[in-house]
């Protein structure tokens, strides 16, 4: 029988907690920081203006895009250099394909953490396995 994990609360206050990301032969391929950056080009159509929004230099944007499309071996973003009409940035297919992946396996990640968590608190309640 599964337990419903968000209504149960932990006595002792002790909580799993973790961070995940998706590691390639050049390293982070995709994390929450890069993934967030995706989202906010979509959501601004533009790298700069998604960099600011994140206080992230235009630089670092850039370099991240860069090593993201590089190991994904495609363009997650498609940018256009600026002009009259000045430039903008839009997310490929594979980029929304990248950002969904992430999003599902953090999900399952925290619901893993909370499990961990309710089984700690199950643990702790048996026996203070802190104090032997």
């Amino acid at each position: 029988m599964k337990k419903n994990m968000t209504q149960n609360k932990v006595k002792s206050g002790l909580q799993w907690r973790g961070r995940i990301w998706l590691e390639g032969p050049d390293g982070t391929f995709l994390g929450h920081g890069r993934v967030v950056l995706l989202e906010r080009i979509k959501e601004h159509g533009s790298l700069s203006q998604a960099a600011k929004s994140m206080e992230m230099s235009y630089k670092h944007a850039w370099d991240l895009l860069g090593s993201m499309n590089r190991q994904a071996g495609c363009r997650l973003v498609e940018t256009t250099r600026g002009g009259k009409s000045g430039g903008g940035a839009t997310l490929t297919p594979a980029g929304e394909k990248a950002i969904a992946i992430f999003w599902h396996y953090h999900g399952r990640f925290q619901e893993i953490l909370q499990e961990m968590t309710v089984q700690l608190e199950e643990t702790l309640s048996e026996e203070n396995i802190f104090c032997l």
